[in-house]
């Protein structure tokens, strides 16, 4: 059985659970980045106030486009921080105004990410979703470089 898109039902609803656990997931980086954003203090604000809101931009973009990846699976997106909580990895980052300590904590969380990402790409491409798989690749292709760029940051 197929569902609107052409993708077996089973496999897309798959599909919409991980995609739910990665917007879960998604839902606290964003947080975690935005207590980064207004709370680093030090002789790297400047830097770091900007590029945790680079951070933030994308990673609200990225929560709607993986909700309405959901959507077209026919599935119902994960929209209640008391849901979200049940079912992240990410965990809060609570009182961080160190920058470095908050670049780590953002290489851990994007390290949580691509995982996720990475298994849901090899779902998708069992299930023969290219629209997933698309998406995915683009998620890890972005967060790959931004990992690089952390990472050297903190060298």
């Amino acid at each position: 059985m197929k569902n609107l898109i052409g993708i077996d039902k089973l496999k897309a609803e798959i599909l919409a659970d991980k995609l739910n656990d990665l917007l879960a997931n998604y839902q606290l980086f964003y947080q975690n980045l935005r207590g980064f954003h207004w709370n680093i203090k030090g002789k790297e604000f400047f830097e770091l106030h900007l590029k945790f809101e680079e951070l933030y931009n994308d990673a609200v973009i990225k929560v709607d486009e993986i909700a309405e990846r959901i959507l077209t699976l026919e599935g119902e997106p994960l929209h209640t921080f008391s849901d979200y909580l049940k079912t992240t990895e990410i965990t809060e980052a609570k009182g961080v105004s160190n920058g470095v300590d908050g670049v780590k904590i953002t290489l851990q969380n994007f390290f949580a990410l691509i995982n996720k990402e990475r298994e849901i790409l090899a779902i998708a491409a069992d299930a023969n979703d290219e629209g997933t798989l698309s998406l995915m690749s683009d998620y890890i292709v972005q967060t790959e470089k931004t990992m690089w760029m952390l990472n050297s940051y903190l060298k």
